[in-house]
């Protein structure tokens, strides 16, 4: 910076920060004149040294010029004039001081007054610049920081890593030899650098590239404009395919231009890694463990505060993955909710009454039991006990699957169920449920392991302790829910870890009414339908139907109210949701030719008429050769009766009902079909259980040779082997030579209702009835029973099935003949 002085009538005035000093000229922010040339202060007196700056910076380079007018000489005259004063010392007036010269140093003193009153510590100046850096959030309003804590932090981390990227790019540019270097080809190099003489030395880098080093007076002479020529850098670099041919080049060019082998330019050779492909080099692994990283954090909810309190992410992978629920939480499934396990429902209950009044059991000396395990077939309503369970006890209820113990890092599962039961009794009183607990509750030592460490046994270990290491004090009780309790290890099966063993099986015709009745509940029946009344009938529709079963047919039931577009739902539309849960969906696109049709309704007829003079079968219900589902051609529904308990005649009748279908075949066409394959299977099955399981076979005798079905090894020899084939043989060709008979002296009735469901396609008891009349025996059965409820149900015919689906839990028939 420079200052000038002006006898005081200046107090500091410079040419200010705005006037910068370049080489190679001088250029001052002012509108009077430009100075190409460059000059320097001399060391005079401060009047002098002023006049003498004025001058040169007030001067026009045409000052003899003769179209000059009379201001300008006047201008420049008293400038002179008052350089002269100022190098005789006078004290310099002034008025003499021209007012363009005033003006301009006015207007610099004030661009400068901010600047010197911030250097002197003037507090008025500094307090809106202060208040400015609190705009950005640097300092300042504590309040006004909170509020933006996180979007100035964002908005910091942000710049920050912009800043680096660039300036990291900025830096290797500029110090990476390849940035001041431009690439050549052999020929430039030879012709433009060897042959004049101006190569210094070359160095091969990794046998494929040469930079070329030039002598200092070709890089400070003609090529002084080149990046890096003054910093020691290669100017030039040309690629070479063979570091042997590049030395016989340069050697003969050498020789060409006669240069002593004294002479001769220095070769050198150097191995290196640039940045460039070291960076690519580790660029996949830093993406995938950046990617990793920022998922590990989004999973953790953004940071190290993870979910049950403690560290998030893979931190936190050996915390416990149960849920908890209490009074606060919104459990909508209760006790009234849950219908036909009323014995299963009240030892869950009492668990419930243990926790919430213990007082009243330990007085008499009653201990709590640690635990309970609910088991019976899919669908049951295990859960749902559990969570109505959670929505009623009144203490914490931590819910968590059995699968959930399970992770590909040793030692996370045993870590989980420590850090579950240390919540638990935290919590106490509290209930524990593990639902599916056969995924880690799985016998020991059965395989699977080979030898080795097994992680899932590790996690069954640390349950058994954890089971059996918790005091009845603390009042914290198991349960678990699985449909597989045979594979169950036997030490987590004992009295004092599962102490009670709840069987849920399927409900019976009164449970299934009293699950109806709840999930008729939501549902817009018609008006005049009795809720009582369908609830009876429908239960006595679905034989073996559990709580999910029941579920489904009435959500089909409103599904297809709903597609039909009518304002309620009637008794019909639970009528076909049963169908389409039985037998499937009808296949209205599947199309059987003339002859296909009549073999699948002479067979259902055969079917239909054997069931119907045999006292034992299951009674009929419905008939149809409408495809449906995956294969089914045909199928007949039976209503089968509750029954515990079956003889040799009930399982002979049954048999002979099943193979009606294929004696029907052979009586009418001469001929039978594949149709019949599912109906063989049947028999030939419940011919081998008579024999070999239920000893009813008089060569045999009393004898049982029950095993599973997985078995590799039979409970058996070779001769008693043979021999039950062979009883199982004639077993099933006396129930055909029977059902043979039955047929051939009723096949008139067969043609009948052959006939009628070629016209009809579907035909119901009532038709069988109208057909055939009613069964020769005095007993009613079940179909009896629900025709009655029927019509004292609603007064209209249904109409036509639409949907089924096969389940072995009903007694239906089907003919599985393969589409043509």
């Amino acid at each position: 910076m420079l200052h000038a002085t002006c006898n005081g009538a200046f107090a500091r005035a410079a040419l200010s920060r705005s006037t910068p000093f370049l080489t190679g000229g001088a250029i001052l922010r002012s509108r009077f004149t430009y100075v190409p040339k460059p000059f320097k202060a001399l060391p005079v007196p401060s009047n002098t040294r002023f006049f003498q700056i004025s001058a040169r910076t007030f001067a026009t380079p045409g000052n003899d010029r003769s179209d000059r007018d009379d201001k300008d000489k006047e201008f420049h005259e008293s400038i002179n004039r008052g350089l002269r004063e100022a190098k005789e010392g006078k004290q310099t007036n002034p008025d003499d001081v021209p007012e363009e010269l005033k003006q301009f140093f006015n207007r610099e003193k004030k661009h400068s007054a901010p600047q010197n009153k911030s250097e002197d510590g003037d507090s008025k100046d500094s307090t809106p610049r202060k208040d400015k850096k609190q705009g950005f959030g640097f300092s300042g309003n504590n309040n006004q920081n909170n509020n933006n804590q996180n979007n100035n932090d964002m908005r910091a981390n942000m710049n920050m890593l912009i800043a680096t990227i660039i300036s990291t790019y900025i830096l290797y540019r500029f110090t990476s030899p390849e940035s001041s270097s431009r690439e050549i080809t052999w020929q430039e190099f030879r012709s433009a650098f060897l042959d004049r003489g101006l190569v210094e030395r070359l160095v091969v880098v990794n046998r494929a590239k040469v930079n070329v080093y030039l002598h200092s007076n070709a890089t400070g002479g003609s090529y002084s404009g080149q990046p890096g020529a003054l910093l020691g850098t290669p100017q030039y670099w040309f690629s070479v395919g063979s570091v042997e041919a590049f030395e016989r080049n340069l050697e003969d060019a050498q020789r060409e231009l006669g240069i002593p082998s004294n002479e001769r330019i220095p070769v050198a050779y150097h191995e290196s890694i640039s940045m460039a492909s070291t960076l690519l080099h580790f660029a996949p692994t830093l993406i995938i463990a950046g990617l990793l990283f920022y998922l590990t954090r989004r999973a953790a909810g953004g940071g190290m505060g993870g979910g049950g309190g403690g560290p998030g992410g893979i931190f936190g992978i050996g915390k416990s993955r149960a849920k908890l629920f209490n009074q606060e939480t919104d459990v909508k499934v209760k006790f009234e909710n849950v219908a036909g396990m009323d014995e299963a429902k009240q030892e869950i209950m009492e668990f419930v009454s243990f926790l919430k009044n213990p007082e009243r059991y330990e007085r008499l000396g009653a201990k709590i039991p640690r635990g309970a395990i609910l088991s019976g077939p899919p669908g049951t309503g295990k859960t749902l006990v559990a969570k109505a369970t959670a929505g009623e006890a009144g203490v914490p209820f931590l819910s968590v699957s059995g699968s959930e113990f399970v992770e590909m890092f040793v030692g996370v599962g045993p870590s989980r169920v420590r850090d579950m039961f240390a919540t638990a009794k935290k919590m106490a009183p509290c209930i524990i449920f593990v639902d599916e607990i056969d995924a880690i509750g799985k016998s020991r030592g059965k395989g699977g392991n080979f030898g080795g460490n097994d992680e899932r046994e590790s996690t069954l270990n640390e349950l058994l302790v954890q089971m059996d290491g918790f005091g009845t004090n603390e009042h914290v009780v198991v349960l678990a829910g699985t449909n597989r309790p045979d594979v169950l290890d036997p030490a987590l099966m004992r009295p004092g870890r599962f102490d009670r063993h709840i069987a849920i099986d399927r409900p019976d015709i009164s449970g299934r009414r009293a699950i109806f009745h709840v999930h008729l509940k939501p549902l817009k029946l018609r008006e005049d339908v009795d809720t009582d009344l369908l609830a009876e009938k429908l239960s006595t529709l679905t034989p073996g139907f559990s709580g999910a079963d029941v579920a489904n047919v009435c959500n089909e039931a409103a599904l297809i109210a709903a597609r039909a577009e009518a304002p309620s739902i009637d008794e019909h539309h639970f009528e076909l949701a049963i169908e389409r849960v039985i037998a499937g969906l009808e296949r209205k696109s599947r199309v059987l030719s003339p002859e296909e049709k009549t073999t699948v309704a002479y067979h259902e007829a055969g079917h239909a008429v054997c069931g119907w003079f045999l006292e034992h079968a299951d009674p009929l219900l419905k008939v149809s050769i409408i495809p449906r589902g995956v294969g089914a051609l045909g199928y007949a529904q039976y209503l089968p009766k509750e029954r515990f308990l079956f003889s040799t005649e009930q399982l002979l009748d049954r048999m002979c009902m099943t193979l009606g279908g294929r004696v029907a075949e052979e009586i009418f066409f001469g001929r039978i079909t594949t149709g019949a394959q599912d109906d063989l299977s049947k028999i030939t099955r419940m011919a081998f259980e008579i024999c070999a399981s239920y000893g009813m076979n008089d060569k045999l005798g009393p004898v049982s040779y029950r095993t599973d079905q997985e078995s590799m090894h039979k409970p058996y020899s070779e001769r008693t082997g043979e021999l039950l084939d062979e009883q199982v043989r004639a077993m099933v060709m006396e129930a055909h030579a029977r059902t043979t008979n039955l047929l051939t002296e009723h096949r008139e009735d067969v043609e009948k209702v052959a006939k009628l469901l070629l016209e009809r396609e579907v035909i119901t008891r009532e038709d069988m009835t109208n057909l055939l009349g009613k069964r020769p025996f005095k007993q009613a059965d079940e179909a009896d029973e629900y025709l009655d409820k029927k019509g004292r149900l609603r007064k209209e015919q249904p109409g036509p099935s639409e949907t089924l689906h096969p389940d072995p839990k009903l007694a239906s028939s089907r003919s599985d003949v393969p589409p043509p």
